[in-house]
């Protein structure tokens, strides 16, 4: 078990118990990375770190156990943004636009640190609005702590991975959050059957790095493009067809 960590102003020893963890090799998750780690054990938002859920390019993702700030959850995910492998600077189109930011230095640590805060403010703005989606619990850096999705520690399959006794139930439900999304002036801009978690028939939007305000210059783009990959996925798989401009205008209240 991981102890807990005092709030000393350098915690050099408690930055190696979290690499120690982690098992990290070095150039993947840089000192920031470890003081950012750090914050959210010192905060009591985990106090452990399980095992690595999801790898990829951009970010891992870890389980770890919850602390007292996680509001009364057993575990949270911990999404660990990567910053000496990033990608980010690929995906400027998405912050470029958002009147939330305005100018980002150019500097990868910035562009990483202002997505992390990017999700985290996408989250809490999709659970204002009631959409089915991961709670936001704390963010440090490029270190985002967010509810876990699953039943009994384990994880929810994606959508994808699900065969679905009522595909045209959760259609309905993901297009409701959609417009919920775009009723709180949010469009998530990346929505597939990889990026919804299915739990218990509930269909749960993630990976919110990337959702725009209505006001930037793709917004209506990128909704477009939401619709017609989930109206595309269960066109294939279930058989299941709708009118993509009638749901945009549904959407939409035109």
């Amino acid at each position: 078990m991981a102890r807990k960590l005092s709030t000393r102003k350098r915690p050099d020893r408690d930055v190696h118990m979290i690499r120690e963890q982690l098992k990290i090799e070095e150039g993947i998750f840089d000192t920031r990375t470890m003081m950012c780690l750090w914050r959210m054990f010192n905060h009591s938002v985990v106090t452990r770190l399980d095992f690595v859920l999801k790898t990829g390019k951009e970010a891992d993702v870890y389980i770890a156990d919850a602390g007292e700030k996680a509001q009364g959850s057993e575990y949270v995910i911990l999404k660990i943004f990567r910053i000496e492998t990033s990608s980010f600077p690929k995906r400027m189109d998405y912050i470029i636009g958002d009147p939330r930011f305005g100018k980002v230095k150019s500097s990868v640590h910035e562009v990483v640190n202002t997505w992390c805060k990017k999700e985290y403010g996408n989250l809490k703005a999709a659970e204002i609005a009631g959409v089915h989606a991961p709670r936001p619990y704390y963010f440090k850096g490029n270190v985002l702590a967010m509810e876990f999705i699953g039943v009994g520690g384990k994880p929810a399959k994606t959508l994808k991975e699900t065969e679905l006794d009522e595909p045209q139930q959760t259609l309905d439900l993901i297009l409701a959050d959609i417009k919920k999304l775009y009723a709180a002036e949010l469009v998530h801009g990346d929505i597939s059957e990889y990026n919804v978690l299915m739990e218990r028939d509930v269909p749960y939007l993630i990976d919110f790095g990337q959702a725009v305000v209505l006001n930037h210059p793709r917004a209506q783009e990128f909704l477009e493009r939401d619709v017609r990959n989930i109206l595309g996925y269960f066109s294939r798989r279930y058989n299941i067809t709708k009118d993509e401009d009638k749901v945009i205008d549904e959407i939409t209240g035109r």
